[in-house]
């Protein structure tokens, strides 16, 4: 029996228009997969210690996770799209983010308002990290479009790192 034409597709390549390499594609979208994981990671974290906030504080620390929430969130689309622009394929499911995903999650019933704000500047300082890793497999593979795409997202997590240290620093 042959194969229908829905089978046919399920199998199908995607054939997505590209000059990149077939491995280009590859390390690149994995990269773009796990950077994914992780500015997801760090955006539920972030949209968590939001809804949480609590203090004298509340107010400004609030609207400040919520900025750098939504920050986070414009960025996940554009990822996704940029592995798919290449012809590669990104996150399917909430699974697949917790499989590749670097940045802890915090399940914690309570954090104070001060290791929220330490935590979440860690975490990112630990996204530019990997965003400088992710900028590297791109130029190494000279994907210039997505490189150009992870400067500015370095430039947005460093300043989410500032302004948090600034607002944990304990005076001397």
């Amino acid at each position: 029996m042959s194969p229908t034409a829905v089978e046919k597709r399920k199998v199908a390549p995607l054939a997505t228009p590209t000059d990149l390499k077939s491995n280009a594609i590859q390390d690149i979208s994995g990269a773009l997969a796990a950077l994914l994981a992780d500015v997801f990671a760090l955006y539920l974290k972030t949209k968590n210690f939001h809804w949480h906030m609590s203090g004298p504080h509340f107010r400004d620390y609030h609207l400040l996770l919520d900025e750098h929430g939504e920050q986070l969130f414009n960025a996940t689309d554009a990822i996704a799209e940029r592995a798919r622009k290449i012809g590669g394929t990104t996150l399917r499911s909430i699974g697949h983010i917790a499989r590749l995903q670097r940045i802890n999650d915090n399940d914690a019933d309570y954090v104070t308002p001060e290791d929220m704000l330490a935590e979440l500047r860690d975490d990112n300082q630990q996204l530019v990290s990997i965003l400088r890793e992710t900028h590297d497999v791109c130029s190494e593979h000279n994907d210039v479009a997505t490189t150009s795409l992870l400067e500015n997202w370095i430039d947005e997590a460093e300043r989410r790192a500032w302004f948090l240290f600034e607002m944990t620093r304990q005076p001397k």
